[in-house]
């Protein structure tokens, strides 16, 4: 669906891949018989856990290793167009990507496709929700109250932290960019934070930052926070990887993901057992197989926000 929805990024390629700190990697040393990289370049956009998301990849990096005989680097980027413009250059290979962040690549020509997405469960199905949250005993009761709030997002190019709040919000008779004073606070546990701490009058975060990951840190507390909006059902990020790679290789990594990175699959190889069988994010299960007509719902949001974000 319509490619002309991400035409451009605004944001150079070589100023991004300095920002990921990639030059000189995964593609100066070449496979001569393929044209594969020695080195494969895995970044993930960030994350709420980012200072050890090099750790949570471990696992990851160390099962393509060995079933690929290519070496991993793994690159934590400091914000969504680092990792799509990275792969644009040809510096990633492997990209961890949020929903809309990997349309806005696709559409924009980056020569990458989804193969997998995380899930909880076997059976689950990889997606999620926005949730808008107020600090306990606002007054604000609905979208519809946040004319003239601050209001916190995650990023311009977030998912479940712009882009469907942007959506529901105009639903609501509410301009995203007008109508209120956004807030970019970077993270979702950092949206989170914010509305809890005055920073903003309300703001958006995805449902499992809320309902699990800081409650089990001890950031959250029930009752500090009200639900009062939720998002239609959006599909999970994606893993993507690299269309200039050598079709086995393509192959090989997309078999990887859907057949070996999950917990019961690493268990019954001996890779690992118990806690040691850690996964990016938490996750439970493991990926699953995605195709690239599941992120189709994001590219008609996109369309019907026209937002910013969806041209720059």
């Amino acid at each position: 669906m319509g490619s002309n929805i991400f035409r451009s990024l605004g944001v150079a390629a070589a100023t991004a891949v300095a920002v990921l700190g990639l030059t000189g990697c995964g593609s100066s040393a070449d496979n001569t018989s393929t044209g594969d990289p020695d080195t494969l370049v895995l970044a993930s956009i960030p994350s709420e856990n980012s200072g050890s998301l090099q750790q949570q990849y471990r696992l990851v990096a160390e099962v393509i290793e060995r079933e690929t005989g290519h070496k991993v680097q793994f690159q934590n980027a400091t914000d969504y167009a680092g990792v799509i413009e990275g792969q644009r250059a040809g510096k990633v290979q492997i990209a961890g990507y949020g929903p809309f962040s990997y349309a806005m690549a696709k559409d924009s020509g980056v020569p990458t496709t989804a193969i997998a997405a995380p899930v909880d469960a076997a059976d689950a199905k990889p997606g999620y929700v926005s949730y808008a949250i107020t600090k306990a005993g606002s007054p604000i009761a609905s979208l519809a109250d946040f004319r003239g709030k601050k209001v916190c997002f995650v990023d311009p190019s977030s998912t479940s932290g712009y882009l469907y709040p942007s959506a529901g919000l105009k639903e609501a008779g509410i301009d995203p960019e007008k109508d209120v004073t956004p807030v970019f606070a970077g993270g979702h546990d950092a949206s989170v934070l914010a509305v809890l701490n005055g920073q903003c009058d309300a703001g958006f975060a995805y449902d499992t930052i809320v309902d699990k990951t800081m409650p089990d840190k001890g950031q959250l507390k029930p009752g500090d926070v009200g639900v009062i909006w939720r998002s239609p059902t959006i599909p999970t990020s994606p893993i993507a990887i690299s269309t200039t790679l050598s079709a086995p290789l393509q192959d090989k990594l997309t078999a990887i993901f859907r057949d070996q990175l999950n917990i019961p699959a690493l268990t019954a190889a001996g890779r690992c057992s118990g806690a040691d069988c850690a996964l990016p994010d938490g996750v439970k299960y493991g990926y699953v197989p995605v195709q690239d007509s599941l992120y189709d719902g994001v590219r008609q949001v996109c369309k019907v926000t026209r937002a910013q974000a969806c041209n720059s």
